[in-house]
Order: structure tokens, then sequence, then C-alpha cells
């Protein structure tokens, strides 16, 4: 017995919506709503998408799809990283992720709080930075890796309050080594 026609659309329709990946909260313009609204927050200008910086992170998110590994790229952008086990782990739940790591930040000595995280927050809202491009990709174990590239690079904070605070202008080397001590977010989110 066939399908009477009136059916046959909705069917269609469903089986498409299934079969084509969602894309919800993973749009060049998700991401760069997700760091303005902070940004607005704290009085920085808004971050603009950039195609050079978006394929600079999609070709390093690629390079991680064997591992996951939250390993940074070291490259000549400031970058955040992060990774999480469920479908629901957007592009906007990873700047989220980031972004809740302001409680930590001691804006007066620009410094986390002792035995805390806020670099990927700092970098969300660095004023300086005003040109990002994100990536999320599917990795061979299940998790979704998420990479946003910032140009220019915010300056690596101070990883503690009881670092000396003298100065934050630190090079490449100096803020490459600081990344190597700080782990970007994990998520096992069912």
């Amino acid at each position: 017995m066939a399908l009477p026609k009136i059916f046959f659309l909705p069917l269609c329709f469903i089986t498409l919506a299934l079969l084509v990946p969602s894309h919800a909260q993973n749009s060049d313009q998700d991401y760069v709503n997700a760091h303005n609204t902070p940004r607005g927050q704290v009085g920085v200008g808004v971050v603009t998408w950039n195609t050079t910086l978006a394929a600079y992170a999609l070709n390093y998110a690629n390079q991680r799809k064997g591992d996951c590994s939250l390993t940074h790229s070291y490259g000549p952008y400031g970058e955040n990283l992060a990774k999480g086990s469920a479908s629901s782990f957007t592009g906007t739940a990873a700047v989220n992720m980031w972004i809740a790591e302001k409680q930590y930040y001691i804006y007066n000595s620009n410094t986390c709080a002792t035995g805390q995280q806020c670099g990927h927050y700092t970098q969300v809202v660095w004023r300086d930075s005003v040109r990002i491009g994100c990536a999320r990709v599917l990795c061979n174990n299940g998790w979704y890796f998420v990479i946003c590239s910032y140009d220019p690079p915010a300056l690596q904070i101070k990883l503690n309050a009881s670092a000396s605070s003298s100065s934050t202008a630190w090079s490449h080397e100096e803020r490459s080594r600081a990344m190597m001590k700080t782990s970007a977010p994990e998520y096992n989110l069912t």
C-alpha cells in the first residue's frame, strides 16, 4: 500500500532533519555574539569574525581529531581550547565555559586567584583582540574539540595572585611557557 502524498512531504522533512548535522550555536555569528556579550559587560569593543583565523582554527582542530588533546598550537594567535563529550557541547557552550572563569580574575592585580584559571576569560575580553575565528570538530573518540583563535593575542596574565605583578608584558616564549602550565577546560556533558 502506497503512502498518501500528504505524508510524503513531512516524512522527507523529518528524514532530512535527522541526516543534516545541527549547527545550533556553532555559526560564525554565534561565536561572535558569545564573545561580544561579556566584552560589552566590561566596556571593551566588539570582535569580528575573520576568515583567516577561522581557517587556522579549523586546520588545527582537524589535526586534533585523532587524539582530541587539549594541546595548544603555539601559533601566532591567541588561543582558547575546550572539549566536551556530548553533542550539546557547542561552540557557544565552550565560550561560556571560558567566561565562567571571570569569578577567578582579580582585576586590580591582573592575576588569577591562587590555584584557579582565568586566562581563557581574559583572552575572551582582551581589549586589543578584535578578530576571532573558531572551529568545532568531532574527534575520533566521539568528543567535540573547540578552538577559538584571537588576533592580536592577549598578553598572558600572571598565573596566581602570589606571582609578582611588576610586568604583564610577556614575550612569546614566556607566554608559551605559561600556557603549557595551564590546561584547557574539559567537560563530560552527558
